[in-house]
Order: structure tokens, then C-alpha cells, then sequence
């Protein structure tokens, strides 16, 4: 069994900026990992956004806290905490934090059933 928090080193130590916007760290990734890409947290500041861009593969991104416009190809929505946005293989999406406080959001990445 491997647990994780948020405070462990092997998580601080992954801390990067995210597509130009959020401040991300990788929870548990391929070096843990045997089928799922990985499981990442993202913090938002106001005004911040997650620019677009396309990815090898499917997400899920799952809002704790905060509000955001979450984009995926050309629709557009409103989320907050407990929404969950399916992001298929190869579309463009993007989040832009229009709240007044941080949008925290888990992400997860899978490549699919082989």
C-alpha cells in the first residue's frame, strides 16, 4: 500500500507550474503508478488560468474548492466544488479561475484500457 499526503517530500519535491496558471504537484505518477498516468493537485490563484492545450491523453478534472470556467474544445461551463469534468484524449481544454478565492482542483490522467 502506498499512502500520500500533500505535505510528503516525494509530493513537494514535484511542484511546477502547470500550462502557465496553477501551481501543480504530483500526488502519485508512473513511478508508483501501474495503469493510471497520474493523480495531481493544481491550485488556481484568482485570475489564473490553466491556458488550453491538448493532452495524449483522457482527464479528469475534479474541483475541491474555489470556481472556475472549465473549457473543453468549444463548450464552456461554470464549475465548482464537487463537479467533475471528463476531458476526452486529444481535446483542447482550459481553466480559468474567475472567483475570488483559490480554485483547487485533483487531476487525474489515464491513457485507457490497453
Amino acid at each position: 500500500m502506498i499512502v500520500r499526503n500533500l505535505q510528503d517530500k516525494e509530493v513537494l519535491e514535484t511542484t511546477y507550474l502547470a500550462h502557465g496558471g496553477a501551481v501543480a504537484q504530483m500526488v502519485l505518477d508512473r513511478r508508483v503508478l501501474k495503469e493510471i498516468g497520474f493523480l495531481a493537485v493544481a491550485r488556481l490563484a484568482p485570475g489564473k488560468e490553466i491556458e488550453r492545450h491538448i493532452d495524449p491523453m483522457e482527464e479528469i478534472y475534479f474541483v475541491l474548492s474555489g470556481t472556475g470556467l472549465m473549457q473543453v474544445d468549444d463548450e464552456s461551463r461554470q464549475v465548482g466544488p464537487g463537479d467533475a469534468t471528463w476531458i476526452p484524449t486529444g481535446s483542447g481544454h482550459a481553466l480559468l479561475n474567475n472567483g475570488h478565492e483559490d480554485c483547487v482542483i485533483l487531476v487525474v490522467a489515464s491513457s485507457g484500457w490497453m
